[in-house]
């Protein structure tokens, strides 16, 4: 089969959010700018979707959905469709000078814009008017989750819901108008990626939020009782880290039910994760093999059970739906011969993280002489701490044995880390932009387990040294990467 990555490549982990405007304007094709120069041909993202109130892109209102956060107030005002972007603008203020974009594009917008949007509208309607429907009732319903909304609307009434449409319709229109925008600024966005020979990695979870306009939409593609509460839910067993486990709350698939309606719902979700990237991580990868399933009454991840999921049926009707499939697997942690199976049988890399490599002995998988070519190698990933903060908090003795392990390099931390990356057989290496600016304590994207002070770094081009990038581009091209 042919591999996923075609070549020995390096790339970068930054989210949209991070950028020093965190938006998809001018910072954005800026950093592409930097991408190339520093001779790196891979830009990994985080998903986009519209978050929840803790921000976290792992937990989002929907997984077709591009967070209206992420739109460029400027791009709008270039577009002729604003007059001024509003400085510091807060969500209010967003949402304010998307609805007057929306009617200017409606007023005196060019016939070929009022086009687009009605030919996006359309092609898209597989979920956008469910999305549409969904944000316009949470929002007349005070934020509240779907499941507490007025029970006709709950359970999708056809009358409620054309009622919906004919009183919020003003403010439906709008949403799709804010999809249309950010999916456009995507779409140029990637354009551009590839104009710099730089192709763009995207993310997606495998379970979704229980509070997301696609469970509430496809309630029979999940395991719910008739209040829409889930049955069970999603969750990894106790191990090492944890004597209870990890209790995540995501409703479970009902596979049964996909596979009877063949995988349509997976269908939808694969083709818009492939029209928006050239390469797709899949976090949670182990759960196409089989899923810890919790009864969801229960407030730790005990009492759970290992339930069998059809992931060679579900693989096989999406390789005949779009051909080859540019996965990456997320298969951290304890992972069965059966999860490694699935994933090589279809030839998708898996991952290794560098700073996980000095636990234990010799035979740590991740140490760099463990390493083989069907990985994307990471110092670390987003749930990490900077490489050069993680370096810093190890024991004396930790710090002398990855220190002994490379050599006594003179340069400090993260470079030795970074040079494993890039040195390595794996065919791809990704580095945190965090560590490729070198920084350390307060600068990590997320601290799992923790519900506050995550998802809001950002960098400022200041930061940049001035020959960060013909550095980079230095390295890359030493190993042999592009």
């Amino acid at each position: 089969m042919e591999p996923t990555i075609d070549k020995r490549r390096a790339g970068i982990l930054l989210h949209p959010s991070s950028l020093p405007r965190g938006d998809l304007g001018p910072d954005a094709l800026r950093f592409l700018d930097f991408v190339r120069d520093a001779g790196l041909s891979v830009w990994q993202v985080l998903p986009l979707g519209p978050t929840h109130a803790d921000g976290s892109p792992y937990h989002c209102l929907s997984v077709h959905a591009i967070s209206p956060a992420l739109i460029s107030l400027e791009s709008l005002v270039q577009r002729g469709w604003l007059a001024q972007a509003p400085a510091n603008a807060d969500a209010v203020t967003r949402r304010a000078a998307f609805e007057q974009a929306h009617q200017s594009l409606l007023a005196r917008g060019h016939a070929d814009d009022r086009a687009a949007f009605e030919e996006f509208c359309s092609e898209q309607d597989r979920w956008l008017r469910d999305y549409a429907l969904y944000q316009a009732l949470r929002e007349d319903n005070g934020e509240e989750p779907w499941w507490r909304w007025p029970q006709p609307v709950r359970d999708r009434s056809s009358h409620a819901l054309a009622e919906t449409e004919r009183r919020l319709g003003t403010r439906i229109e709008a949403i799709r108008f804010e999809q249309f925008v950010a999916v456009d600024q995507w779409q140029q966005l990637r354009a551009a990626a590839r104009a710099r020979g730089v192709l763009l990695f995207g993310d997606m979870p495998i379970f979704v939020a229980h509070d997301s306009a696609e469970v509430w939409a496809h309630r029979d593609c999940f395991k719910l009782d008739k209040y829409g509460q889930p049955i069970e839910v999603a969750g990894v067993p106790p191990d090492y880290f944890s004597a209870t486990g990890q209790y995540w709350g995501n409703p479970m698939y009902d596979w049964d039910c996909m596979r009877a309606q063949g995988f349509d719902w997976w269908i939808a979700r694969m083709q818009t994760e492939l029209s928006r990237f050239d390469l797709v991580r899949v976090d949670h990868f182990r759960g196409f093999e089989a899923c810890w399933e919790i009864p969801a009454n229960e407030t730790t991840a005990v009492n759970g059970r290992w339930v069998k999921a059809p992931g060679d049926a579900l693989f096989n009707t999406l390789i005949a739906r779009f051909g080859r499939l540019p996965l990456v697997a997320e298969d951290l942690g304890l992972i069965t011969p059966e999860v490694t199976a699935l994933r090589e049988s279809y030839g998708m890399p898996g991952m290794a993280v560098l700073q996980f490599a000095f636990d234990g002995g010799p035979d740590n998988p991740y140490l760099p002489h463990n390493l083989k070519p069907d990985l994307v190698v990471y110092t670390g990933t987003h749930d990490n701490d900077t490489t050069a903060s993680w370096f810093e908090a190890l024991s004396a003795q930790q710090q002398l044995r990855v220190v002994d392990y490379f050599g006594y390099l003179h340069e400090p931390m993260p470079w030795p880390l970074i040079r494993a990356a890039l040195a390595s057989v794996g065919r791809l290496a990704v580095i945190p932009m965090q560590d490729l600016l070198g920084h350390g304590r307060g600068h990590r994207m997320n601290t799992p387990g923790t519900a506050s002070g995550n998802w809001g770094w950002r960098f400022s081009w200041d930061q940049l040294p001035p020959d960060l990038a013909a550095g980079m581009k230095r390295l890359v091209g030493l190993y042999g990467r592009e």
